[in-house]
């Protein structure tokens, strides 16, 4: 028998079929969980956050669209749910300027040098200090695969501001390169 996938479980939990949901968390448990630990930086505010979005994306099955991929509405109720949290706890989630004044003029190949450059745990270890609004897109960007266009969905931005981030998130993660010499993080 063939596994179902997650369009299958989606119709049949909107069909009143309530265990279905089951495939649904088993598929994105992990990598919400992950996502939200990312963000908050705290195991215990994450599981929190991950419970939280599978309850809500449960309750309001019905308003998904499956015109999109399920994964961005949930990463969508996990981005609210984190940034509650992260509200709540007073952390400042900064768009200032005045934060980055250390940034490089922008060059070509960024992209090529920051992921050609990097092993996976440096990349966790830069991504983890970096502000969310940078860490968060370029989570969702490079773990999960997700354009500019699906990454907008998700935080509720314009795909401008996503790109931007990215941007500017890459630059970052390029200036703790640089100071660190290429050496381990």
């Amino acid at each position: 028998m063939m596994a179902e996938t997650e369009t299958d479980l989606v119709s049949r939990c909107l069909g009143g079929d309530n265990t279905a949901f089951a495939g649904l968390l088993e598929i994105y448990q992990d990598r919400i969980y992950s996502f939200a630990l990312r963000l908050l930086k705290d195991p215990v505010a994450a599981e929190e956050a991950a419970q939280e979005a599978f309850v809500k994306a449960f309750k309001g099955l019905s308003s998904y669209n499956p015109a999109y991929p399920f994964s961005s509405w949930l990463f969508r109720i996990t981005h609210n749910a984190c940034m509650d949290a992260l509200r709540a706890g007073s952390k400042n989630v900064s768009m200032d300027e005045e934060d980055f004044t250390e940034l490089p003029d922008p060059s070509a190949g960024v992209d090529a040098s920051v992921s050609d450059s990097l092993d996976s745990e440096r990349i966790e270890a830069m991504l983890a200090s970096l502000p969310p609004i940078y860490s968060e897109v370029l989570l969702l960007a490079y773990r999960e695969n997700m354009g500019s266009s699906e990454i907008a969905r998700v935080i509720g931005a314009p795909e401008g501001t996503v790109k931007a981030r990215l941007s500017r998130g890459r630059e970052l993660v390029k200036v703790k390169i640089f100071r660190k010499g290429g050496a381990t993080v």
